[in-house]
């Protein structure tokens, strides 16, 4: 008899994806006797080694129509799945499983989709806020699977180290010089944005007090954040916005000793590496998608508008506006390492 095969489609953004870990650890303990692949997005599928316990990663096809909707269904059909799981909470996710064919299709009972599902999960306490990392627990649970341990960790390989090492001496930098790694973007919208000229007030104390070199990460469409910040200052900082792939970018952020950050997906990835995060919040909830580990720390207001998850504010953005540079600062202060 062949081992029972499992499709675990996990999250497209990398934030995200990284809060997902400990479900698909638990999902792969728990069929430790089958067959556990995943189904990600090529810009997160780095996030999944073998080290989770699976037996690979199907790169994710784009679906912008029907016919691209049917080739990506045709390709699961093919692997003869007996179970997919979904992280992710689209109708469309749900509706490609069916179109698959797989027998049993369990996830959260979201966007109108139960009746494609088999196995249907009510999200616990909709009112409470909750961690995103105890949300993905929550199914893995409510599925009647055993749960991991709720802890982050992500590791990176020597050789990677030593790149990213390499990469740095390449930029110039002095490897006596502590590190502080500056993430001013946000994806999601310019309302989780700290001013780029707070960033680069907070880098020039970086600078001054600590003899900090400072380099700047992002996507390639954060480049003119990253530009704005860089522009007033005298001791030019780094800047690779665009230029690093994922596990690249791993590496670079295991050596910083600090990690500056608004509500994004690298915040994550520091936090997962153990490396000391300060983490600047707008419109979003920390209790929901702040760094879930130690050390760290979180920079928020109590405006009347907040929470609002807008992604462009309407107002004075007075959430972001009130956190002064000196603020952040002295709460990086306790954790340098």
């Amino acid at each position: 008899m062949s081992a029972m095969k499992i499709l675990v489609r996990v999250p497209n953004w990398i934030g995200d994806s990284v809060l997902a870990r400990p479900a698909v650890e638990s999902i792969t303990g728990h069929f430790s006797g089958g067959e556990v692949w995943l189904s990600a997005a090529n810009w997160v599928k780095d996030l999944f080694s073998p080290d989770v316990g699976i037996a690979g990663v199907l790169p994710l096809s784009p679906v912008n129509n029907i016919s691209s909707l049917r080739a990506a269904a045709r390709e699961l059909k093919g692997h003869r799945f007996d179970t997919g799981i979904l992280l992710t909470n689209s109708f469309g996710s749900a509706f490609l499983l069916f179109l698959a064919g797989i027998p049993e299709r369990w996830g959260y009972a979201a966007d109108g989709r139960s009746p494609l599902l088999t196995k249907a999960v009510h999200r616990m306490n909709p009112d409470s806020p909750r961690h995103h990392l105890h949300f993905y627990l929550d199914l893995v649970s409510g599925l009647g699977l055993t749960t991991g341990p709720a802890e982050l960790r992500l590791s990176v390989p020597p050789e990677e180290r030593a790149r990213a090492r390499e990469r740095l001496l390449d930029l110039g930098f002095d490897p006596q010089r502590p590190l502080v790694i500056l993430s001013p973007g946000a994806a999601y919208g310019p309302a989780k944005r700290w001013p780029a000229t707070r960033f680069a007030r907070l880098a020039a104390l970086f600078q001054a007090k600590n003899d900090a070199a400072i380099l700047i990460i992002g996507s390639a469409g954060e480049a003119e954040i990253a530009a704005a910040i860089v522009s007033s200052l005298n001791d030019k900082p780094a800047v690779l916005t665009g230029q690093t792939p994922l596990p690249q970018l791993l590496g670079l952020i295991s050596l910083a000793s600090l990690f500056v950050s608004n509500d994004t997906g690298p915040m994550h990835l520091a936090n997962a590496l153990r490396v000391p995060v300060v983490a600047i919040f707008g419109p979003t909830d920390p209790e929901v998608t702040g760094p879930f580990e130690r050390p760290a720390a979180v920079i928020k207001k109590d405006v009347p508008c907040w929470p609002c998850s807008y992604r462009t504010c309407p107002y004075d953005h007075r959430c972001m506006a009130q956190i002064e540079p000196e603020e952040v600062y002295r709460a990086a202060g306790a954790l340098w390492r």
